[in-house]
């Protein structure tokens, strides 16, 4: 019996390095998402910090509205002096006597942190950045209006607080103030017939 050979075709070339390029375009991919994830991280605690101090200084506006409020005869004792916010340094408030006085300087304890010290009670932490603490009286007639504020300093600029200019530093970018202000109104609760003078605000 006769054999034929049939011609053998060669073997096909194996691509080769193939599978690299795909393990390294899936590494690079990889590591774009894990750099965005990590910025997106970021992002999120700057948003948390500055949450945490917006809920601070609504704590402290309340604190001190509820005080005016509950003092209201004696309301234009709160007033601060314009260009003197407080908050920026540390009081002694055991030798007051006045109410409308030791409220303010226990509300400038608060802002200046002084129940928050680092170990040793050397360097004291506030709740926020830089607070400082206004109180105004726009309009001293009946019905009396006075104006309390709270403002620190944020993490990133955004846009600068109009309603007031207390916390304003001149050194510092005003875009990166935070304020928020509570109005309280204090009418008359009787007046006087003869005159119509008011009697028991």
């Amino acid at each position: 019996m006769l054999k034929t050979s049939l011609p053998t075709l060669p073997a096909p070339r194996r691509a080769c390095g193939v599978s690299m390029l795909e393990v390294l375009v899936a590494i690079f991919v990889l590591t774009v998402g894990l750099l965005g994830t990590a910025g997106i991280q970021s992002q999120m605690q700057l948003a948390e910090v500055e949450a945490y101090q917006r809920a601070q200084a609504i704590v402290l506006l309340q604190d001190m509205v509820d005080r005016v409020n509950a003092n209201r005869k004696k309301a234009d004792g709160y007033v601060t002096v314009v260009g003197a916010p407080l908050g920026t340094a540390d009081m002694d408030c055991s030798a007051l006597v006045d109410v409308a006085e030791k409220d303010k300087c226990e509300w400038n304890n608060a802002l200046f942190g002084a129940s928050e010290t680092k170990a040793g009670g050397a360097q004291q932490l506030g709740a926020m950045n830089g607070a400082r603490g206004c109180i105004t009286n726009p309009v001293a007639v009946m019905p009396r209006e006075i104006v309390v504020a709270v403002a620190w300093q944020g993490l990133r600029p955004t846009v600068a607080p109009g309603a007031t200019t207390c916390g304003q530093v001149a050194a510092v970018d005003d875009r990166t103030r935070r304020a928020m202000i509570a109005r309280i109104t204090i009418g008359c609760l009787q007046n006087d017939p003869a005159t119509g003078l008011c009697v028991t605000p």
